[in-house]
């Protein structure tokens, strides 16, 4: 049985969601998956980033990670997206991303692929799950199969969100929990795709 194919498509503006995103590339690869991870498109102009030093940084520090496409999508088993809380919402940065995949969605492409998401916020209960059930609002349209991470470890009776990993920005940085918590989700996406995909070949 060939490998699942799992791809990490993140939107982070000072580094937060970026770091959740490498633990989901580590907990996917040791689950035995090939992986990508992808960043969207930055759409603010440079003025608004360079007005804060953390963004600036930050964009500055990930110039080296590839672009999100739709190839990307098509390659994949499984899909696994970050984006910050914006009102209760994911960023724009990503929702332009999704919105772009129309061609995609009428041709089937990503129908029967596995779907998870992850966020962070600055404050708690700062609209994390909101956001979450949101991005599940595309994967329904997309005849996706979601797979959150629920209680099925140990970690998440730390983390406490079922829908996917959040992070409380105003906390810190994400610590060891918040990481092991997106390492976990990534581990539970290989699995049910690796399911699937075996399924299928059945």
């Amino acid at each position: 049985m060939e490998p699942v194919n799992v791809a990490v498509i993140y939107y982070s503006t000072s580094g937060n969601v970026h770091a959740l995103a490498r633990a989901a590339v580590e907990g996917a690869e040791k689950a035995g998956a090939y992986v990508r991870l992808r960043k969207v498109a930055e759409t603010a102009p440079p003025e608004a980033i360079d007005a804060h030093p953390a963004w600036a940084r930050h964009h500055q520090d990930t110039a080296d990670v590839t672009e999100a496409g739709h190839r990307d999508l098509e390659w994949a088993d499984a899909v696994l997206f970050g984006t910050p809380t914006r009102f209760g919402n994911p960023a724009a940065q990503l929702r332009q991303f999704i919105d772009t995949t129309g061609p995609l969605w009428f041709e089937g492409k990503l129908a029967d692929k596995v779907y998870s998401a992850f966020t962070a916020s600055n404050s708690a209960h700062g609209g994390q799950e909101s956001t979450l059930l949101a991005l599940g609002n595309t994967f329904y349209h997309w005849g996706g199969v979601i797979v959150p991470p629920g209680y099925t470890d140990p970690i998440q009776f730390k983390s406490g969100n079922p829908y996917g990993t959040s992070h409380v920005v105003g906390d810190g940085e994400p610590g060891e929990v918040s990481l092991e918590a997106a390492r976990h989700q990534a581990r539970r996406v290989v699995e049910v795709a690796a399911a699937l995909k075996a399924g299928r070949a059945a």
